[in-house]
């Protein structure tokens, strides 16, 4: 199979959050499983200093496309180089009016006015570049809404194209707060027919919405974890493409995230104060007083000490955290959190970790080696989000032997086993779980994890060991993703002609 996968973000080129990591990771695991793959992306200007400063043997194909964009045409340039340290063919789609800005989505003012027309432009760009150089690709896996409108270009515009034509689809839904939604005048921007501008297809409560279009029109979708899949199906969740989703129930599918443990291991981590395994835990001891010293924290091995590395916000769960805040400073605990987000926030827990320095340390930046410290150091992980998707942290954690606290929400549900007699009784309990969103739920696991740790030392390690020995790496999820794709194929390739749309 010859996959091409679409992102409007990948590392190490550019990067705002996660699908960025799970982007420049999913395609090096599909190829090492033997499948041909390549990806495709904007060129901003973060690709342009990473060409520049890496060295890059990123080439200009020579290949011009004119792209019709309402009453212009528009030239893209198509740059072509590799993943680096591999063979993975790396496509850039060059427009500087749109690409070139020092951000990717926006700016301090806000998102950018024309993202409309911007990512209208790079979706098109993208079938227009892969017909003119000829690369026959049997799936395009795009991803979130930026990428989203490309499987409707396959089904009609290029719908009888000899080397697009017949190509599957399939959609990643990483977040599905995130849509794309725009006034309905952005028809005019992708040049697709304005019947398609209706309920079952483009038109949101009438809006255009480049999300909807990719759900309507892929032949899979899947989004990053079980039980998120089901949870958007729903109005609690939904955002209002609940019944589109419903109706696509059959071809939805919940797809994990990885983890990367060529970074994430504390067997190899250069990053972390002293190494250790599941068969030696004696350099977890060292990363916890090391933490501590760091934070400014006293120096004690047999308190909870809890991390948090998250965006500060309502949907990870810091609006009922603050609810608990009093209540949480009579516990034994402490608590290092590592982030930045909304300044409500920033506020809160700067009051809290000045009127308790011995409890609260915070940190408002990013700093991947503290996180790294915090992975390793802390004993506990709290994650009490609204909602999830996925999550990676309580992934990280748990090959740290950092037991999660977690909401049972998305992929912390379905990575998360909530510590009970029962379950530890038959091994699979891995951490701390609440389903009630609210301060009293939040307080009653991290109660019962502290109980745990204080009082039940064998059960602890237990929990430890358990998490450190499971597999939740990129290999495991590459295969699904395999799977995914020849169910694709097989669909596409039964599909009736009359079932295409014509224009």
């Amino acid at each position: 199979m010859k996959i091409l996968l679409v992102s409007p973000e990948i590392v190490p080129f550019a990067k705002t959050g996660g699908l960025a990591d799970v982007s420049g990771a999913i395609p090096k695991y599909i190829s090492e499983l033997g499948e041909e793959i390549a990806i495709m992306m904007p060129m901003y200007h973060y690709v342009k200093d990473w060409i520049r400063d890496t060295k890059s043997s990123v080439k200009d194909t020579g290949l011009r496309i004119e792209v019709p964009v309402f009453h212009r045409r528009q030239t893209a340039a198509v740059f072509e180089g590799a993943i680096p340290g591999t063979n993975i063919p790396a496509y850039f789609i060059e427009h500087d009016g749109y690409f070139f800005r020092p951000e990717l989505y926006g700016d301090s003012r806000g998102a950018y006015e024309d993202n409309s027309e911007r990512f209208a432009f790079f979706s098109r760009a993208v079938v227009e570049s892969v017909c003119r150089l000829g690369l026959k690709f049997d799936v395009f896996h795009v991803n979130d809404w930026q990428s989203a409108l490309i499987p409707a270009y396959l089904r009609t515009i290029f719908s009888s194209d000899p080397i697009v034509g017949q190509s599957a689809t399939i959609l990643t839904i990483h977040n599905l707060a995130y849509q794309g939604i725009f006034d309905q005048w952005t028809m005019n921007f992708t040049g697709l027919p304005w019947e398609l501008f209706n309920w079952r297809q483009l038109e949101f409560y009438g809006k255009f919405n480049y999300l909807k279009g990719g759900i309507a029109f892929a032949d899979l979708v899947t989004t990053v974890s079980q039980q998120y899949a089901k949870e958007i199906q729903t109005p609690e969740y939904g955002y209002g493409l609940e019944g589109i989703l419903a109706s696509r129930s059959a071809d939805l599918y919940g797809v994990l995230n990885g983890v990367d443990y060529s970074d994430w291991d504390p067997a190899t981590d250069m990053l972390i104060g002293a190494k250790y395994t599941p068969d030696d835990l004696s350099g977890k001891k060292k990363c916890k007083a090391r933490l501590q010293q760091k934070t400014g924290f006293p120096e004690r091995e047999n308190v909870l000490l809890i991390g948090m590395v998250s965006r500060l916000a309502d949907q990870k769960g810091f609006d009922i955290l603050a609810e608990a805040a009093d209540k949480l400073m009579q516990m034994d605990i402490q608590i290092v959190i590592l982030g930045t987000g909304e300044q409500k926030y920033h506020d809160l827990l700067t009051s809290l970790s000045r009127k308790f320095p011995e409890k609260v340390a915070l940190s408002i930046r990013f700093d991947n080696q503290l996180a790294h410290e915090i992975e390793a150091g802390s004993d506990a992980f709290l994650m009490p989000s609204k909602y999830e998707p996925c999550g990676l942290n309580q992934m990280y954690s748990l090959k740290y032997g950092t037991v999660p606290i977690v909401r049972a929400t998305g992929g912390l549900a379905d990575t998360i086993t909530d510590c009970s007699p029962k379950t530890l009784k038959n091994g699979s309990a891995n951490g701390f779980s609440f389903t009630e969103y609210s301060p009293d739920a939040l307080l009653d696991a991290i109660k019962r994890a502290v109980k745990v740790f204080a009082q039940e030392k064998g059960n602890w390690i237990k929990l430890m060991t358990t998490g450190m020995k499971q597999d939740w790496s990129w290999n495991r999820s590459a295969k699904e993703y395999i799977k995914l794709y020849k169910k694709a194929l097989e669909k596409r390739r039964s599909t009736t002609l009359e079932s295409v749309v014509k224009v």
